[in-house]
């Protein structure tokens, strides 16, 4: 598979759609791979068909399990001599940085982040450091209260203003910005609603807008008078549409799309490298809880089938399995037998959570490569309105696994 270098993914030369074509066809190609969710599937169809590679992934230690999930790469490496195709894994996955400032030179100093995470003054500060120079107008897109927008105003020439719909929010980062003097400006707007009112001319950022949102900024941006766009997007899935479609207009008449539900768009953000510890455990407690009653489930019904259980409240987790059990057969109307026997079924979802971690390390390769897909195919969106576009990442995955950036700049003549 021949690639274009990761330095070529900018505007021109029909980088970006090869890379999109290559990375669709790929996707297509192992879609049985990781379309597939072996949470709610205990036999995958790949697992059959590739028995050395499952048999090869059952010897690997939680330790291991761990290290893989957090550095897919390696992973790859792992396993391509039974999974020839993934040799190709770096070749499509790798996209260049998009500055080489040093991002504390652009983030806010920590006695003016008040009420700013210590995670995100340092994305903010990467963000900024990527999208220098600064030389006009600045719209901060889903703005929250302004972090981002204090941080890019010692750094822009002209105006720093924001959309947020969230009144009490917009009203704290108005206070921020008059306590620390910053030349800020958010005001309470819904940027989803048909009469938003774009600004003729300006820069259009946003940092981690999700799904929807970040699409919004790109359709209104173009459609508008921005001449500059620069956006990390965010929970793809996040979307008023059950199902995906490219919004380029080459990515919509490829004869070999790739067709993806709501779900599916899930997986290209189901990472948790910047979890605490803390939280991955209560993260697999709970699933290997689901795994335990699925099991139950499926023989109180009769039915060898997932169950889909709704979000469980937070206090549950500091409960034990049986009170899990009785509050997920309430939600779905099951009457559990008195003679039920929890430590059966709590080791059931034990067994199982080991199994699925394993099986999930196969699916967790495709997160990267589906996201390259969604994100490309905005870059072809964007350049087909006219824009050059150039596409890298702001900051190492350790700081946050959305590091994707693209920053859009309208050509002359559009």
């Amino acid at each position: 598979m021949t690639l274009p270098p990761a330095a070529s993914l900018h505007h021109g030369a029909e980088s970006f759609y090869q890379r999109w074509q290559q990375l669709n066809d790929w996707l297509v190609q192992h879609h049985e791979l990781w379309q597939p969710s072996p949470f709610t599937d205990p036999d995958p169809a790949w697992s059959r068909k590739l028995p050395a590679l499952a048999e090869r992934l059952a010897k690997l230690s939680d330790a291991d399990c761990q290290q893989m999930d957090d550095d897919p790469g390696a992973l790859a490496v792992l396993v391509e001599s039974e999974l020839p195709s993934l040799q190709a894994y770096e070749a499509l996955t790798q996209v260049p940085a998009l500055s080489s400032r040093q991002p504390e030179y652009c983030t806010l100093p920590e006695s003016r982040a008040t009420d700013m995470p210590g995670r995100k003054r340092l994305q903010s500060g990467a963000f900024a450091a990527a999208i220098r120079p600064l030389k006009q107008d600045v719209l901060d897109w889903c703005c929250g209260k302004g972090h981002l927008a204090r941080t890019l105003a010692p750094l822009c020439d002209g105006d720093v203003s924001g959309f947020e719909w969230n009144p009490a929010l917009v009203d704290d980062g108005n206070r921020l910005a008059g306590k620390f003097g910053d030349c800020v400006s958010l005001q309470c707007q819904d940027v989803m609603d048909d009469g938003l009112v774009m600004p003729s001319a300006g820069h259009g950022v946003a940092l981690h807008a999700c799904g929807d949102l970040h699409r919004r900024l790109m359709q209104r941006g173009a459609d508008g008078g921005l001449s500059r766009l620069s956006f990390s997007p965010c929970c793809y899935h996040l979307s008023d549409t059950p199902d995906y479609r490219p919004l380029s207009q080459r990515g919509r008449t490829w004869k070999n799309m790739l067709e993806l539900s709501r779900d599916d768009l899930r997986l290209a953000v189901q990472e948790t490298v910047t979890a605490p510890q803390r939280v991955r455990r209560q993260t697999r407690q709970i699933s290997s809880w689901r795994l335990g009653f699925d099991g139950l489930q499926r023989q109180l019904r009769g039915v060898d089938a997932y169950l889909p259980v709704p979000s469980h409240p937070p206090a549950l987790v500091s409960g034990d399995f049986a009170g899990f059990c009785r509050w997920a057969a309430a939600k779905k109307g099951l009457d559990l037998p008195r003679e039920t026997d929890f430590d059966r079924w709590q080791g059931h979802g034990e067994q199982r959570l080991q199994q699925v971690r394993r099986h999930e390390l196969v699916r967790h390769l495709f997160r990267r490569p589906l996201e390259l897909w969604l994100v490309l195919d905005y870059g072809l969106f964007l350049e087909e309105q006219g824009f050059s576009v150039h596409l890298g990442t702001f900051c190492e995955r350790q700081l946050t696994p959305r590091n994707l950036l693209i920053d859009a700049v309208r050509m002359a003549g559009h």
